[in-house]
């Protein structure tokens, strides 16, 4: 496999049927920021397995939304789904490229590193023709692989607000510019509209063309005009962990490693009425 982050439709239908491969389809239900693609009926790559996101890899005993699952609960789960130690797996999903990245980076978080996402996820491979499934693969064999939490991958809020002042971190917001900008109200309850003291904007929308990620020299611009590649720690927000891992990818795809997720991210912050927002 090429040394990348990403494959793309070419590569996956070639590689289908190679004995270490799990293709996982890691779909979302609810679509904030962008325009949801429907689908006349439910459809999906041949021989994928599913990764459901919000029902099964979310820690919802967690008060946070969206939070990283357990190490244990992780383990438990991708197991019964196949994954093994040496396994390659290729993540997509229904929106094009929407919560692959959450996906592929909890599995990063998790200690795996062999893990791609297909650029321009199920809508790229219909659009070029390749074979879908109206069922998941399914498997009666569990996998070997143990996972092993990397907290240096994630933060929270307090060590957040503990750097906030700290000029070699900066704080990347992935929402759209008017719920960065407050000019709307956010689109969960209870939750102030605002942003991050000294944090920066960069829509995870900005990065696309059509379904799929744009070149990586319109990628590594568009990092370079909000700071990026002046800052020696880049930490990912947006609304509730999901998206942010859209720039997460990316500036991985563009050789930018030193990545941190806040996994609360503004559903978390704005919520608490203690942490402040920007002026």
């Amino acid at each position: 496999m090429k040394n990348d982050e990403l494959v793309d439709c070419q590569w996956l239908s070639e590689h289908l049927l190679d004995d270490n491969l799990v293709v996982l389809d890691a779909f979302m239900l609810k679509v904030v920021g962008k325009e949801p693609i429907e689908y006349p009926s439910f459809s999906t790559i041949s021989g994928s397995r599913p990764f459901d996101i919000e029902n099964d890899f979310c820690d919802n005993e967690s008060t946070q939304l969206h939070a990283l699952p357990t190490q244990t609960a992780f383990t438990e789960k991708v197991q019964k789904l196949g994954v093994n130690k040496h396994s390659t797996i290729v993540i997509f999903d229904n929106q094009g490229i929407y919560s692959a990245p959450r996906a592929w980076w909890t599995f990063k978080v998790m200690g795996f590193d062999n893990v791609k996402v297909l650029d321009g996820g199920l809508p790229e491979w219909i659009a070029q023709g390749y074979p879908t499934s109206s069922t998941y693969d399914e498997t009666s064999i569990k996998g070997d692989f143990v996972a092993c939490y990397n907290p240096v991958k994630v933060t929270d809020y307090q060590v957040l607000l503990d750097r906030l002042n700290d000029t070699s971190q900066l704080v990347i917001d992935a929402r759209g510019s008017a719920r960065f900008n407050a000019e709307v109200a956010e689109p969960r309850p209870g939750v102030r509209a605002g942003r991050i003291p000294h944090s920066v904007n960069l829509p995870f929308s900005s990065l696309m063309e059509g379904h799929r990620f744009k070149s990586k020299q319109a990628i590594e611009q568009l990092f370079i005009s909000v700071g990026a590649l002046d800052s020696r720690c880049l930490v990912f927000s947006c609304g509730s962990g999901i998206t942010a891992c859209i720039l997460i990818l990316a500036a991985h795809h563009i050789g930018l490693s030193e990545t941190i997720l806040y996994d609360g991210s503004w559903a978390e912050w704005g919520a608490n009425e203690k942490l402040p927002l920007a002026d």
